[in-house]
């Protein structure tokens, strides 16, 4: 069997929990360093460069965003090619059982080169 797709679910929900907690620190440095009256040039500098950091944090929190929509995208496929799997094996099962397929070499259940399976067409008769 080939990927677990609640457990890829759970871990796109953590890097977008991870984004979202990055951003948030990224929010509190700045405040933080804007609520410091500290004054002059050299407050002024480091305020410049918690929001140097801060954007540099945003972008992180950014990207695990995009691997969040990646990994999420990647499950979606995965459970598209199972149900397809899973279609042909049916398929396949009820057509030996019906006699239209007197012999058939199946694929190991569930396998992917359960993909690459041609099965015949069968007319509806009725």
């Amino acid at each position: 069997m080939y990927g677990d797709t609640d457990v890829m679910r759970k871990h796109a929900d953590r890097l977008r929990e991870q984004g979202a907690d990055i951003r948030a620190l990224a929010d509190q440095l700045v405040s933080q360093a804007e609520a410091v009256t500290w004054a002059g040039r050299a407050g002024d500098s480091m305020r410049e460069r918690i929001r140097e950091r801060a954007a540099r944090l945003r972008e992180a929190a950014e990207r695990h965003e995009v691997a969040a929509d990646s990994l999420e995208d990647h499950t979606q496929t995965v459970d598209d090619l199972k149900d397809t799997i899973a279609a042909a094996e049916r398929r396949a099962t009820a057509l030996v059982d019906d006699g239209t397929l007197p012999a058939f070499e199946s694929p190991a259940p569930g396998h992917k080169d359960w993909l690459a399976v041609t099965l015949p067409r069968v007319e509806e008769r009725g």
